[in-house]
């Protein structure tokens, strides 16, 4: 009975996720997602639309310098034309490595389409996935969700992806 009993709280330590929707939870969202970046050891990969919130950029930053790797894909239109965004600020960084992309080409319109994910990847054991860009607005004023998930397995399968994306951008 004791042994049944530690595998259930261990399998839900393990596979534990949450759920936030905002603006509603956007400060414990917030709130978890610094937690997350403060706490990784070895490995930070980011694949984001929009990145303008300072107080994420910072605590990135901050993770490179105690030797977190990160690596950044966000949507090319998106980062230059936005002058908000800290894409640029993140990329001087040691550690940090930056690389822009677009979405695939449709010839019938002569567009690019666009690199529209909101994912993150801690420590290739957890992952964050929603519609929240990190931005001011997606944390205060937007309805948008959030997703925190520790499931090795799914991490596993979203770093595979990350890769191949990472490999195919350019370098900032």
């Amino acid at each position: 009975m004791k042994k049944l009993l530690l595998l259930s709280i261990l399998g839900t330590v393990l596979l534990a996720s949450e759920l936030y929707f905002m603006p509603f939870e956007a400060k414990n969202a917030q709130k978890r997602l610094l937690f997350w970046i403060d706490t990784a050891k070895n490995s930070i990969d980011i694949a984001m639309y929009s990145f303008t919130n300072k107080t994420i950029a910072k605590r990135l930053k901050n993770a490179a310098k105690r030797g977190v790797k990160i690596h950044i894909v966000a949507d090319f239109e998106q980062s230059m034309r936005d002058r908000h965004s800290k894409i640029g600020y993140l990329a001087k960084y040691k550690n940090i490595n930056v690389r822009l992309t677009r979405g695939k080409y449709v010839k019938r319109g002569k567009y690019y389409g666009k690199m529209h994910m909101k994912l993150a990847i801690f420590d290739n054991k957890k992952i964050i996935l929603g519609s929240a860009n990190w931005s001011h607005s997606a944390f205060g004023n937007n309805y948008e969700t959030i997703y925190f998930i520790k499931d090795y397995a799914q991490a596993k399968k979203a770093k595979k992806f990350f890769s191949s994306l990472f490999s195919q951008a350019l370098p900032y």
